[in-house]
């Protein structure tokens, strides 16, 4: 069985969703409009799985779509249903939610009714009363003023001056029966205000106990299977995972879908994938046709689970060996920072796995008197140019150029197309907004409300028809931003050659992701000297 976190399908995978195309594409010829509705839906942009089993019967092959489609909810003939149908109509789950959203129209008409009503007839007491206190408190400083002019005059005998002392305490003390009226008056306005945000207080808890209490029937009603015939909740299945509790839509996704489906039928899988169909949704860079990993969000936990009794491939790495011997190069040291040449396949700083980092490479070749620290970061696939302070102030200031986009920085890259064929300009640049997809990291996404604005300027070098050598600088540092400017159809369009989470084909094909750090400029405070740098050797135009 394929690792369906990192694969190339198998042409059993590829001659099945080339069937499944076939099948859509029959079904947009018909003129049933459920068929139609199922169609509009597709093209809106899915992800679709397809797995090969074998049986009693021989070879089966097994289809289903991600999450729900419309008005079929999980079922559709031509594909597998969810392990658990909740959105069954009679259903215990739709039961609950119908009351649910009961709840929510009793504690929206309340809102706008009764407790609406009673802060209205509190807001025009107190503004009545207030208007009746200004106008004493109005009427009181124009009396104190004309006593303070009599005074300032010398016009007020002993009598007088007694009389303005005693007619300033009445006001003073009128002021205060009048505050005191007022909150008596409006005391039992203000009490059934508090008793209606509290009634509101109480509904809102009763709604939220039984979303909670629903949301933990469907975590332990959700039972997966794994190939030894076992079963775990999804809250088992999530009780050990940082989150603890399962994210919304787990267990729907293609993959669980489908593997659920063959054990319950007692077929063996022999390998899955899936492919994205119609447009890119919420940002995302899918493209129509191709093939793509699991998530690892929802999908880790759940698949772990029931891959289990399966022989299953280990994942195909666009990394080097664990065991690599890594030699860097260092093109340029002095007392505060160095400069080197990382390789394709090398991480900046240590990860998982045991693999030698390029910190910890410097760390071992400076020594324990040396301390040093990688002063930014190259994605593991990237080759080029990478920092590296000396020191704790060197480090410091270093973050701070790169913070304050003061390090101009410049990568090259081959991507995939032509880009005289797709009308783009030879120059220019590259405006949109990163977020990272929080179910499925490391990716990136397009987020035009909530994303971190990400700019970079690009010049094409040159095409043969087939790919085509850019120039990149990037203006910031956002992760993945080169590969997502280059790959959405928002950006170019155009995704970077061998990249495994936003190319063609997965990356699959190419030795190595083509982009190389290849050029790295900036004055350094603490000496005051400009500094430039550039990597000798270039994959990109040794391969161009």
């Amino acid at each position: 069985m394929n690792n369906p976190f990192e694969y190339v399908p198998d042409e059993a995978c590829a001659e099945a969703f080339r069937q499944l195309l076939a099948r859509i594409d029959e079904l947009k010829r018909s003129d049933r409009p459920v068929d139609q509705s199922l169609c509009r839906e597709l093209d809106s942009g899915k992800m679709l799985g397809v797995l090969v089993a074998d049986g009693e019967a021989g070879r089966s092959v097994l289809y289903a779509f991600s999450g729900q489609i419309g008005d079929f909810g999980f079922n559709h003939p031509d594909f597998v249903g969810s392990p658990l149908d909740y959105l069954h109509p009679g259903g215990y789950f739709r039961r609950k939610e119908r009351e649910i959203s009961r709840m929510n129209a009793e504690i929206a008409e309340y809102e706008r009714g009764e407790l609406s009503d009673a802060l209205t007839t509190l807001s025009i007491a107190r503004e009545k009363e207030e208007s009746s206190i200004g106008a004493c408190r109005e009427q009181f400083r124009r009396s104190k003023m004309e006593r303070e002019e009599r005074r300032k005059r010398g016009e007020v005998t002993p009598e007088e001056r007694e009389a303005m002392i005693r007619a300033s305490q009445f006001e003073k003390a009128e002021l205060r029966r009048l505050k005191k009226r007022m909150a008596t008056r409006l005391a039992p306005l203000e009490a059934a205000v508090e008793e209606g945000r509290l009634r509101m207080t109480e509904m809102k808890e009763r709604r939220r106990q039984e979303s909670k209490a629903l949301q933990e029937w469907l975590f332990s009603e959700f039972r997966l299977l794994n190939a030894r015939g076992e079963s775990k909740s999804l809250r088992e299945i999530f009780v050990a995972t940082r989150a603890g509790v399962p994210p919304s839509g787990a267990g729907e996704c293609c993959a669980p879908k489908l593997l659920q489906a063959a054990y319950i039928m007692g077929l063996r899988p022999l390998s899955m994938a899936e492919y994205w169909y119609g447009k890119p949704k919420d940002g995302e860079v899918r493209v129509h046709g191709e093939h793509y990993p699991a998530c690892r969000g929802k999908c880790l936990p759940v698949l772990r689970w029931m891959l289990e009794g399966l022989d299953v491939q280990p994942p195909l790495s666009h990394a080097l060996p664990e065991d690599k011997s890594y030699e860097l190069k260092i093109i340029y040291e002095n007392d505060r920072f160095c400069v080197v040449d990382k390789p394709s396949g090398m991480l900046s700083v240590a990860g998982k796995g045991s693999a030698v980092s390029a910190e910890e490479w410097l760390r071992k070749h400076y020594g324990p008197g040396r301390e040093v620290k990688v002063a930014h970061r190259l994605d593991r696939d990237t080759s080029g140019l990478l920092l590296a302070a000396f020191g704790p102030e060197a480090f410091t200031t270093l973050q701070r150029l790169f913070a304050g986009r003061e390090v101009r920085k410049t990568y090259e890259a081959l991507l995939e197309g032509d880009y005289r064929q797709k009308g783009i300009p030879a120059k220019g640049s590259v405006r949109l907004p990163l977020s990272p997809d929080l179910l499925d990291r490391p990716r990136q996404r397009v987020d035009t409300e909530r994303g971190q604005d990400a700019v970079t300027e690009y010049e094409f070098l040159s095409s043969d028809g087939v790919r085509s050598h850019v120039i990149f600088h990037p203006l910031t540092g956002r992760t993945h931003q080169l590969r997502v400017h280059a790959a959405s159809e928002s950006g170019l369009g155009m995704p970077i050659v061998g990249d495994p989470l936003y190319g063609r084909n997965g990356g699959k094909g190419a030795a190595r992701l083509f982009l190389h750090a290849r050029k790295i400029e900036f004055r350094f405070p603490l000496d005051g000297r400009d500094y430039s740098f550039e990597s000798g050797d270039s994959p990109i135009q040794a391969h161009n």
